[in-house]
């Protein structure tokens, strides 16, 4: 009879049904995504309520123990509440729950320890390590606000220098460096909170690779004797189309040296005419033989 008497779910006290308060309270914090959990009250055919307050180091210093309701886990049907948006500060949190049926409310359960959000779990982000061309390229999980991610990138040969770059950019691809053909390149990134002061450990490493080899030397010859060519031809194409232009709009006309008059042409008149009488004379002197045969 006792134990079925502790089955019961309620409590009579002075005549009262009271409901037990929620037990095992625990906050389970990962990545600074903190979720506040307890076990369940069960009574059979009812569905529990349960309501959640915290009190920051403020609140119990400043405003007298008064405590808040949480923004998301109040009220709530589910044996958990989301409190990432009431720890808003790195001091310790105190926590409680209670129970609720109609009327009926249990006593409050209060979180054994306070919490405080520098206990989070930090985890490796989830990333995607791809080539874009001859591009290294990384994608990194959304994480939230507070995450900075630091990402190591190195060579895969020995004695290769590793990189480290500070990525704020979330879910968005990140160019790290550009490829030589037939070199792999090894990647590995942590996240880091700065308003906690920690990081995560280093995710396992991935290696990408751009297949192919440089160009053979009798085309990277040919291209190189290509290009000399068009350095050439070309401007003396654009010289010769030049003059082709000028001398078919605009021509240029030379007299020929017979033609050039080198004197006067007054001088010129008057010694041709001392020159008229002479041949003048010549002519009527051949003349007269001719007239005497006929």
């Amino acid at each position: 009879m006792w134990f079925l008497y502790a089955l019961i779910p309620c409590l009579l006290v002075d005549g009262v049904a009271v409901l037990p308060a929620p037990q095992n309270l625990s906050v389970h914090s990962t990545n600074m995504k903190h979720l506040l959990m307890w076990s369940p009250v069960v009574v059979p055919g009812e569905i529990i309520h349960y309501f959640v307050e915290y009190q920051g180091e403020y609140e119990s210093l400043y405003m007298s123990h008064i405590w808040i309701p949480s923004s998301w886990g109040s009220p709530t049907e589910d044996p958990e509440c989301d409190i990432t948006d009431d720890i808003t500060a790195t001091v310790p949190y105190n926590l409680r729950v209670r129970a609720s049926l109609g009327s009926q409310t249990s006593a409050w359960s209060t979180l054994q320890h306070p919490f405080n959000r520098n206990s989070t779990i930090l985890t490796p982000p989830v990333m995607e390590v791809t080539k874009d061309g001859f591009h290294l390229v990384i994608k990194l999980e959304d994480l939230g606000p507070q995450f900075e991610f630091l990402v190591a990138y190195w060579r895969r040969e020995p004695g290769a220098k590793e990189h480290v770059k500070v990525v704020r950019s979330r879910g968005i691809p990140v160019h790290l460096e550009t490829m030589e053909p037939g070199v792999a390149y090894c990647v590995k990134v942590r996240t880091l909170v700065k308003a906690i002061g920690r990081h995560s450990p280093f995710s396992q490493v991935e290696c990408v690779k751009v297949q192919g080899e440089t160009l053979p030397l009798a085309l990277a010859l040919f291209a190189f004797v290509g290009f000399m060519l068009i350095l050439v031809v070309v401007p003396l194409s654009i010289w010769k189309m030049g003059r082709l232009l000028r001398y078919s709009c605009c021509p240029v006309v030379v007299l020929p040296s017979t033609l050039k008059i080198t004197n006067s042409p007054q001088k010129l008149i008057s010694c041709r005419r001392e020159e008229v009488e002479p041949c003048a004379t010549a002519v009527l002197s051949s003349e007269e033989p001719f007239r005497a045969w006929l």
